[in-house]
């Protein structure tokens, strides 16, 4: 987890040259990896398509044909590759489904992770983020279980929600998911299926900013007994930001099909497509105190950037997937996906150009640097699976067993910038104007950076009824990982294989509570070079995590608290130093988390669904209580949203979330700090007809300033701004 000041910016390359900042990484799969989340509230407002129709047949015809069957009650299988509900399952899990991410016009995946318990989302620049639980970053990220380590965990671009059904984050160690991991978790984006009924939604809204957003949602069948359907998702968004000369637009179009083949087989396949165009956009961030060591305060709106500036993405993603059952208890399932991701920058960097801080009272010290590049990246991934209940002792038990295959290459191109332009060098007092620079002339692409990666699994676990009310789960991942390719002139081959495995437990102490204990493996190859510019071994350790899940309110209301505790050993560490090949120096450093959370999901009544959630955790390594001083040690989210009893038609909604004081280190040597702050939106929503609803959304009702983040740089998040939309529902 790097510790860059805000004087060079951070990136996923780990070799750079000294004098340069990061430039932006090959995606990696971080951008077309992400969106997904558990299904927490009951959607009993401002519902999607998928909350509108109700299903006529019975469960008797629904039986007849197998993929109909397979719509109305499909699961996710994300946390231990079985189907277990969440009061069921051995680990921490939040979900965002779609009825609050629409509630609360969560839009972008940023902003529906946000709805989730325990994550933070570090946007330190205006198209990367990063994401983080229990003081780790969350290196993996999945699409319908299906995924690459991500060793960086940088999440390229604002990524569309509206494809998404929801988003689970599964927090706590993750190798038996992908065969890699760390103690901070897994994001899984579970994609829209097709329904059984015929079903539409349409939406319009405008919004601060002059940003204006468009939706189309449509499902059905397209026979008469429903053995084939499908469903075409698109969505456009056009506006400015609160960031000066920061425009951005985002293209969003996502189609499947599934259907029955034969009398046991069902087939899905699909494809998505986003295209982002990001303008006046961030590279690096702000620079916040001077040479006295005085933290500096600037506009909201304060930028770096400069007018011709723009970062473009487009990603591509297919894929397609068979279940065949084997008689009444077991299933086969085969899935393929194919990704294809492209980008294209010219970018600004703006640095303390002497590491003293800015001069007092002018604004001046920053030193400036143009950079262009292209990124191409394409990924594979294969996966088979065979799960299934078998007799065993005269108690019934569950099985998967699996392989996969995953193959990505990427390919990063950097144009040089005229070295005469006015961009390089000094620039004006900060805040300067976003046209102070002409765009410099750019040179033909020259390839700096080729990654290749594989990831070959094997895996198994098993949940064993050992009495009626004690359960056992058992796992166990052996995978082989390699990453090859070069790094400017250096070249690097690394390969790791290693068997993690998982044990847990239930025990029902009633019908309505139950204790469960969870042990795994912790085993994360790592990006970071040493001294002598050597990849560091990966980090290892163990992940432990015991809790109690009690269901209230008549099964309404389910609560989950849970203490933890994670050691990584070798975890890569900043050092503040460079190596004789221009790297940034990381040292393993031994880091132990741990802390406690509390979680409650549900309807308090009738009328009124909350989502509530605290976080208090302590980190402990090189610098003792000041490890990783960005990541806040106590952090609380806050969702009730609700119908006004006397007048049904009017709903209303607040989220509000929280967080510790933190700070960090700039170049100067001087600590900038973010004190504790919270931010608070609302909706209020009005059903003008049974199938159109009008909705205000305010984000930051208190207008609250405060800087977004201080994991490698940072600048001031959105004030108080406002969108109106208008959902129509058909069939």
């Amino acid at each position: 987890m790097p510790d860059t000041s805000s004087a060079r910016p951070a990136g996923a390359c780990s070799r750079v040259s000294r004098v340069r900042p990061f430039p932006p990484v090959p995606s990696r799969l971080a951008t077309a990896v992400l969106v997904a989340c558990l299904p927490a509230v009951a959607a009993a407002q401002d519902a999607g398509p998928a909350d509108v129709a109700v299903t006529s047949r019975g469960a008797t015809e629904l039986d007849a044909v197998l993929v109909v069957a397979q719509r109305a009650s499909r699961v996710s299988n994300g946390a231990l590759n079985l189907d277990l509900e969440i009061r069921d399952t051995p680990q921490s899990i939040s979900v965002v489904d779609a009825a609050q991410m629409r509630r609360f016009g969560a839009d972008s995946v940023n902003e529906a992770l946000r709805l989730a318990t325990g994550v933070r989302v570090d946007e330190w620049e205006t198209n990367r983020t990063s994401y983080g639980a229990r003081g780790f970053d969350i290196l993996n990220t999945q699409v319908d279980g299906v995924g690459m380590p991500n060793s960086w965990g940088i999440a390229t671009g604002a990524i569309d929600a509206f494809g998404y059904e929801k988003v689970e984050v599964i927090r706590g160690a993750n190798g038996l998911l992908t065969g890699v991991g760390n103690a901070a978790g897994t994001i899984n984006y579970v994609r829209k299926r097709p329904t059984n009924e015929r079903q539409g939604l349409f939406g319009l809204s405008y919004g601060s900013w002059d940003t204006l957003r468009a939706e189309f949602d449509y499902s059905t069948p397209f026979t008469v007994d429903g053995t084939w359907a499908g469903r075409v998702v698109a969505a456009h968004e056009d506006g400015d930001s609160w960031l000066r000369a920061n425009h951005d637009r985002r293209d969003f179009v996502y189609g499947v099909v599934d259907g029955q083949v034969g009398r046991n087989g069902t087939l899905a396949l699909g494809w998505s497509y986003q295209r982002t165009r990001s303008d006046g956009i961030m590279w690096g961030a702000l620079v916040f105190v001077d040479a006295d060591g005085r933290q500096l305060e600037w506009p909201t709106s304060a930028t770096t950037t400069q007018d011709w500036t723009y970062w473009n993405t487009t990603t591509h993603t297919a894929f397609i997937e068979y279940q065949h059952r084997l008689g009444d208890d077991w299933q086969l399932k085969l899935a393929y996906d194919h990704r294809r991701f492209s980008g294209d920058e010219r970018m600004f960097y703006a640095y303390d150009g002497a590491g003293m801080g800015l001069e007092p009272g002018t604004g001046l010290g920053l030193v400036g640097y143009p950079w262009g590049g292209d990124d191409r990246a394409v990924a594979r991934l294969g996966t088979a699976t065979l799960d299934g209940r078998f007799e065993a002792f005269g108690r019934a038990h569950e099985l998967v067993v699996g392989v996969s295959a995953s193959r990505s290459s990427d390919d990063g191109r950097e144009r040089a910038a005229d070295p005469d332009a006015p961009a390089w060098g000094p620039l004006p007092p900060f805040p300067y104007p976003t046209s102070a620079l002409p765009e410099p002339a750019w040179g033909e692409p020259v390839q700096y950076s080729a990654l290749n990666q594989s990831l070959e699994r094997v895996f198994g676990t098993t949940r064993l009824a050992l009495t009626d009310r004690l359960k056992a789960i058992l796992g166990v991942n052996h995978a082989r990982y390699r990453r090859h390719g070069r790094s400017y002139a250096l070249d690097f081959d690394q390969s790791t294989r290693h068997t993690s495995p998982y044990a847990g437990l239930t025990f029902d102490f009633s019908e309505r509570v139950l204790g469960y204990v969870s042990w795994s493996d912790i085993h994360q190859p790592q990006d970071q070079v040493d001294a002598d510019d050597r990849y560091l071994d990966p980090s290892r350790g163990v992940n432990v995590e015991a809790g109690i899940k009690a269901d209230w309110l008549d099964g309404r209301l389910l609560t989950t608290f849970a203490v933890f505790r994670a050691d990584q050993d070798g975890l890569a560490t900043p050092t503040g130093e460079y190596n004789e090949y221009g790297s940034y120096v990381y040292a393993p450093v031994d880091v132990r988390s741990k802390g406690v959370e509390l979680e409650a999901v549900g309807r308090l009544g009738e009328h009124l669904d909350v989502v509530f959630g605290v976080t208090a955790l302590e980190l402990d390594g090189l610098d003792g209580e000041d490890t990783y001083p960005w990541v806040p040690r106590r952090t609380a989210n806050l969702q009730l949203a609700g119908r006004v009893p006397s007048v049904p038609a009017l709903g209303w909604g607040v989220a509000g979330r929280w967080q510790s004081g933190v700070w960090n280190t700039e170049s100067s040597g001087f600590r900038v700090r973010q004190d504790a702050y919270e931010v608070v939106d609302a909706f209020v929503s009005w059903e003008l007809r049974p199938n159109a609803t009008l909705r205000l959304n305010v984000r930051n009702l208190g207008d609250r300033k405060y800087i977004n983040t201080l994991r490698y740089s940072g600048y001031y998040g959105a004030p108080a701004n406002y969108t109106l939309s208008f959902d129509w529902r058909f069939q």
